[in-house]
């Protein structure tokens, strides 16, 4: 679900990191708010940045997170030229497997 970037993307910063979206992924979050990508990035809850490669062999960095309600979602970056932007590409709720290793994860933190 990597997107080929063409256009100019909207771009906002927290903290240090900046993060851009990429054209038209917005209109192709299944069910996802754009608020609740934000949260799992920005909030100071506990994230879990797992290296990973798309679908046509692109490095990306997956980011599991909750959003303020609970919600576990995995947000994916790609790395952009600038070393401290990202690439908002993609988002997706985690799947069950997915959300007991993340809680395990969380646990095991604390």
């Amino acid at each position: 679900m990597i997107h080929t970037v063409t256009t100019a993307i909207p771009r906002y910063y927290s903290r240090s990191v900046g993060y851009e979206w990429a054209p038209s992924l917005l209109d192709k979050l299944a069910g996802i708010e754009a608020y609740e990508v934000r949260q799992v990035l920005e909030e100071k809850r506990p994230r879990l940045p797992r290296p990973a490669v798309g679908g046509d062999g692109v490095q990306v960095l997956t980011v599991w997170g909750r959003t303020r309600a609970g919600r576990r979602l995995i947000v994916v970056l790609r790395p952009t030229d600038n070393d401290l932007d990202w690439l908002i590409v993609g988002a997706r709720e985690m799947t069950a497997d997915q959300a007991a290793e993340y809680d395990r994860w969380e646990a095991d933190r604390g």
